[in-house]
Formats: structure tokens, sequence, C-alpha cells
């Protein structure tokens, strides 16, 4: 009697090719569901089992599997002489597996979707908001506080409902990325952290799958094809990871919507060339996009290292290293999408904006310290709140005993000993780093306010903006 493992195994493996065989089925029954359509003899013809069915007068012969809907629906492809009959083909019998469905996730799903990708895979483990509305095309506003997997997916049905559509409402961990991968042609990384990225390449490269990378940040956005036909992965370029202020994103810093839409569809585009086999794709060269200038340039990058720590010649990595690997310690960021919270100060440095409110009800004398970028100040701020940006904070310690003493002036000579510092930020983490540097330089008072302005307006007044 077989042992269970075994029976699992075989069961498995039909699964698989059950799975493999799918796609082409239901293009074969879209055919032959295409020509009944088609055939208009009178309804009496009777087939032997008793169904009505119309006897063929004309044999159209098509030859390539596409039914005369789908001749219709891809024919402005059909008529593009370097594409045609075989590139759409191709296309209907491909995979693609896009990883995010986010600024650049978004109109890469849409795009292929529309273009007749036979099976396409959506993960994302997050929710749609407000904020995503400028560039998260794909979403729309009835689906804020809803998954982003279950948005993108109706959107894409709504756009081709001929195509098989696969959602994975999950965050990807290495735990569950073989699994996943392994049931897709093609990758698109449309992340936007760098343990992910790490996480993605390496996956790719364990199984052998082509990966279409984008990036964009600001006004500016980079493409490129990792891991295709010998080319290089993302460890050939960056064997040791940037530092963790180099990669920064847009909850931080800030994108123009365009700048992710123009980079998603490009990488639309080079899964469509990889999956149709049709033109060159980005391997071993980057485009890099200037949004402000207008400026898209094309550059060489290094060749597949034979050194890899991956895809090397001598490289032994394996699904178990890669199962095993720690991808945040080893990036030093979190792959979570949540911003960090620091924790690097005593409680006595320490105040939450609650109390930091009954301070000002009571008319506590005190200065307000906001050491956010100037810009970010000008969207919203803290009434009476001194602005000095971290980055230039030890150069202007003279503003803040300036306004220590006018505050204690103001109040009474009683009471300019006993005025007190508080920082804020958006988030309080920057605050707490100006707090180190403050006492420091002897402001003993100076005491960070808990979540910054972020914590104000959940705890103290719902009415503060967030951004």
């Amino acid at each position: 009697m077989k042992s269970n493992g075994t029976d699992a195994a075989q069961i498995l493996g039909e699964i698989e090719t059950l799975k493999a065989t799918k796609s082409d089925i239901e293009n074969r029954i879209a055919a032959l569901e295409a020509k009944l359509r088609h055939l208009n003899l009178p309804n009496d013809n009777v087939s032997s089992n008793g169904s009505s069915l119309p006897v063929s007068i004309v044999d159209y012969g098509f030859g390539h599997g596409l039914s005369s809907d789908m001749i219709y629906r891809y024919s402005r492809h059909l008529l593009l002489p370097s594409f045609g009959v075989q590139g759409q083909s191709n296309l209907l019998k491909s995979s693609i597996l896009v990883v995010g469905a986010g600024g650049l996730g978004s109109p890469a799903l849409l795009y292929l979707a529309a273009c007749g990708v036979g099976r396409l895979g959506i993960v994302d483990h997050d929710v749609v908001e407000l904020n995503n509305m400028h560039r998260q095309v794909i979403h729309t506003e009835p689906f804020i506080g809803q998954p982003k997997v279950k948005s993108a997916a109706a959107a894409c049905r709504s756009i081709n409902s001929t195509i098989q559509i696969v959602e994975h409402q999950e965050a990807l961990r290495t735990y569950n990325a073989l699994e996943i991968f392994s049931q897709y042609d093609i990758i698109v990384d449309a992340t936007d952290n760098a343990p992910s990225r790490y996480m993605i390449s390496d996956c790719c490269v364990v199984l052998g799958k082509p990966l279409v990378s984008g990036a964009a940040l600001g006004l500016e956005g980079q493409l490129t094809v990792y891991n295709y036909k010998g080319g290089p992965c993302y460890r050939c370029l960056f064997p040791p990871p940037p530092p963790t202020t180099a990669c920064q994103r847009c909850a931080d810093s800030g994108v123009l919507g365009v700048v992710p839409g123009i980079i998603g569809c490009l990488q639309a585009l080079e899964a469509i060339k990889i999956a149709s086999d049709i033109g060159e794709p980005l391997s071993g060269r980057m485009l890099l996009l200037d949004a402000l200038s207008a400026r898209i340039r094309i550059v060489k990058i290094r060749s597949r290292s034979l050194n890899c720590e991956v895809c090397g010649e001598t490289a032994a990595f394996n699904q178990k290293q890669f199962r095993d690997f720690d991808y945040e310690k080893f990036t030093q960021s979190p792959l979570s999408t949540a911003p960090p919270k620091l924790n690097l100060l005593s409680a006595g440095s320490r105040i939450t904006s609650k109390d930091f409110n009954e301070k000002i009800v009571k008319g506590e004398g005190h200065v307000l310290l906001d050491v956010r970028p100037a810009h970010h100040f000008k969207i919203v701020a803290l009434p009476n709140a001194l602005n000095i940006p971290l980055a230039s904070l030890e150069a202007r310690l003279p503003e803040i005993s300036s306004a220590l003493k006018e505050e204690g002036e103001r109040r009474g000579p009683e009471s300019e000993s006993g005025v007190s510092l508080y920082v804020v930020c958006r988030r309080g983490n920057d605050s707490q780093r100006a707090v180190q540097l403050l006492q420091s330089k002897g402001f003993s008072s100076a005491k960070d306010i808990i979540g910054g302005l972020e914590a104000w307006s959940y705890d103290v007044d719902p009415k503060f903006p967030t951004y």
C-alpha cells in the first residue's frame, strides 16, 4: 500500500498537469463555440444526442486557434506585421504574475488584461486608500477600504472577461513565493521596497523565471529586465544592498502620479514582448525616466556577474536557502509597507499628543519645534510652531535658544526657566532624532511628541489633515 506522501505527490503532479492544459482547453472551447455561432442552417437540425445543432456549410479553417471573437477583440494586434497571429497566440498561452497592485501594478495589470494574457495573477495584501487614487488608476473610490487584489481583479475582468484572473490576497514572503511564482511564466515586480526586490529576484533565479522590474519615485523612474536569457539578476547589480537612506518610499518622499503610470505601462510592454516572443526586451539595459525634463535614456548595465551569490557560476543558492534567507536583516529595512516606528528615547523624554494638548489648554509656557522639511510644513502645521528642518537643526540652535528666551520673557521672569521644548514631526521618528541632538547640546527639557502629527490627528483632532 502506498504511503500518504506518495499519494499526495501523485495528486499534486496530476493537478499541475491539468493546470498546464487548462488554458489550451479553454481556448479550444472558445474557438468551437465561435464556430457554432457562425453556422446558419435551420434550427430543426438535431444532433445524435437530441440537441439542436446547425450543420456547417462553410469551413473557415482559421488554423490558428483564435476564435472569431478573439480575432475581432485583438484585431489591432493582428494587423501589426511584427506581432500578428503568432504574437497574439503566444500571449493567450502565457501566464504573468504582477506583484503589487499599486502605482506601478495598476497600469501594468490593466494593459496585460486588455492585451489578452491567458492567465494573469495579482499579489497584494494591502487595501485601497484615498491617497492611492492619484496614481493607482486601477482602483476607484467605491473600493476604498477593500483589498487591492479584489479591486484590481474586478477592473481587469471588466476590461477582458475572457482571460483568467487569479487573486493572491496575501503578503509575499519566502514561505509562499516559490509556490506562487511557479504557477507563472513571467514575473512583474511592482513593489517599492528593497527587501521585496531582492526576494523577488532571488526567487525568479531559483525558478528560472524572467523578471520585469520597475521603480518610480518623485519625478523619476527606471525599468529593466532581469534573469532573461543569461542576463543579470538584481544581485548582480547590487551585491550588497544600498544604504537605507537611499531606499525611499512614495509615502515618505512623494511621487507625481503619472510617473509610476509611465513605468507601469512600460513594464507591461516588456512582459508582452517576452510572452509573445516579439522584439528585444530590456535585458542588460536600463531605461531611465526624468519626468521633469521629459527625458528618457537607455543605458547599458553590467552583465551577469560570474561571482553573484545567487546566479553566478559557482552559486549554490537553492529553494531551501531562499526559504531560510532573512531579507529584512540583509537590507536593514522592513518588508512591511507600514512606516517604521523608532524607539530611541526613554519614557522621560517623550510625551503623548494628548498630554501635550492638555499643556496647551492649561496655558503652560513652551516652544513647539517642528523638524519636518519646509515643504511639509507648508502642507499643514500646528499653531505657533517653529519650523527648523532636522537637516539644518544643529546649525540653527541659536534660533531655538532665542525662542525659549522670548517665551520666558513673555510669561515673566519667574517662568523663564520653566519653558519646555517639545519637538514634533510627521510620524514621531525624526522628532526623536532631533531630541537626541538637542539634549546632547544642552537642551535638557526637550521632549518628543510620540507619533507626531499623525498621532495628533488620531488622538486629539480628527479634523487635522494627514498626508
